[in-house]
């Protein structure tokens, strides 16, 4: 039996989320339903990290165990013939048996978008920033604030089963395309609301006209229930990219 990687990209306006729940319509689940159909058996698929509801992607990662002789080529066709128009296979790769998305992934990248045009076409897919509430100098000024490694406990979501909040943010920038303002940040692991709780925040701290330094503050306290700590809107945060320790292509097994 083979071990493949898939590389997705999905729409999640229309998804509780990737992991597979009690309720709700979620990636993982459709794409295990495929699999599965075409596999005639039962096939479990493990992503690189979970999205939340709302949350797109265009660089997700999964593997999974297959039990029928077919090439990357034949399964990548199937799976986009039958899957949901939301869901996408961008690529497939044969993998080592012990590669693992989640555990063999060493720095996650996410996209946010802020636009100032109000349009049908945004209304899912980039959170509305009117032009009066922005102040692209007091964002800039924020980002270097979380550069590096921080205890990230007031930036996430209570979880009482990840007790290690700390996380190392590789990169963090800003990038003004027309009306549109694209937030980049990497890091080695990222926790539960955590890339949206931080854009919230720093949107607080820009229509409130605060000095950056206030985020150095935010990191002591360690509570997420600060009045300054506010989650970004889902719609606006696209999972971008995961990467590997030597990169995934030269995990291929030719």
């Amino acid at each position: 039996m083979k071990r493949f990687v898939i590389k997705i990209s999905y729409d999640g306006t229309n998804f509780f989320g990737w992991q597979i729940q009690k309720q709700g319509r979620t990636v993982q689940q459709e794409i295990e339903k495929i699999l599965s159909e075409i596999a005639k058996q039962e096939v479990k698929i493990i992503g690189s990290g979970r999205t939340d509801s709302g949350v797109h992607a265009l660089g997700q990662y999964a593997h999974f165990d297959f039990p029928v002789q077919m090439n990357t080529q034949q399964i990548h066709s199937a799976l986009n013939m039958k899957l949901p128009k939301d869901i996408i296979i961008k690529k497939v790769f044969i993998v080592e048996d012990d590669f693992h998305a989640r555990y063999d992934a060493r720095k996650r990248i996410y996209k946010y978008y802020l636009t100032r045009n109000v349009s049908p076409f945004n209304r899912f897919h980039k959170t509305f920033l009117p032009k009066t509430k922005l102040r692209e100098n007091v964002i800039k000024s924020c980002l270097p604030f979380f550069m590096g490694e921080h205890d990230f406990t007031s930036f996430s979501k209570f979880n009482p089963d990840v007790p290690n909040h700390i996380c190392e943010i590789k990169k963090f920038n800003l990038e003004v395309d027309g009306d549109d303002l694209i937030f980049t940040i990497s890091a080695t692991r990222f926790l539960h609301n955590m890339v949206r709780r931080i854009i919230g925040t720093i949107l607080n701290i820009s229509n409130s006209n605060l000095d950056p330094k206030i985020i150095d503050e935010l990191f002591t306290a360690k509570t997420p229930e600060h009045k300054l700590i506010e989650t970004a809107p889902a719609k606006g945060l696209y999972l971008f990219d995961v990467k590997y320790p030597i990169g995934l292509n030269e995990k291929i097994t030719k």
